[in-house]
């Protein structure tokens, strides 16, 4: 298991990179075009696509057993790495309330984000049971 917990950290920081480099695609040009919940309903594609490739990476690298727990495993640990850097870095970072933290989760753009981190968790057990190609 210890594969798993490495790969869920790293899949945590690949995660974390790619959602803050489209994070800011998304502010600052298709929020203002499209608004909030069509921007992310765009962005959430491309980032779940981006994250698949990039766990298929960090399989290739991190030797996780093909196996559903460790693969759960994984994707929880980088699932749950992804929501506290989040939370620290708004709380801590910029001076975001925690009540304000948690209330985006209850617009459509902040549920919609967060169903798309959960699918972010799903990943590495998806790649279990979806064809993919052998370059992923």
């Amino acid at each position: 298991m210890p594969e798993a917990i490495k790969a869920g950290i790293m899949f945590s920081i690949l995660g974390f990179v790619i959602g803050s480099v489209l994070g800011t695609i998304r502010v600052l040009y298709l929020v203002p075009r499209y608004g909030p919940d069509m921007a992310v309903l765009i962005e959430l594609p491309v980032i779940l696509a981006i994250s698949w490739n990039a766990c298929g990476i960090i399989l290739r690298h991190i030797p996780v057993p093909a196996a559903i727990g460790a693969r759960l495993v994984m994707g929880a640990i980088a699932l749950a790495l992804l929501l506290l850097t989040e939370f620290t870095l708004a709380v801590v970072g910029v001076g975001q309330s925690v009540a304000k933290f948690f209330a985006q989760y209850a617009t459509a753009a902040g549920a919609i984000g967060l169903a798309g981190q959960v699918l972010f968790g799903f990943i590495p057990v998806a790649r279990l049971t979806i064809p993919h190609k052998a370059s992923d």
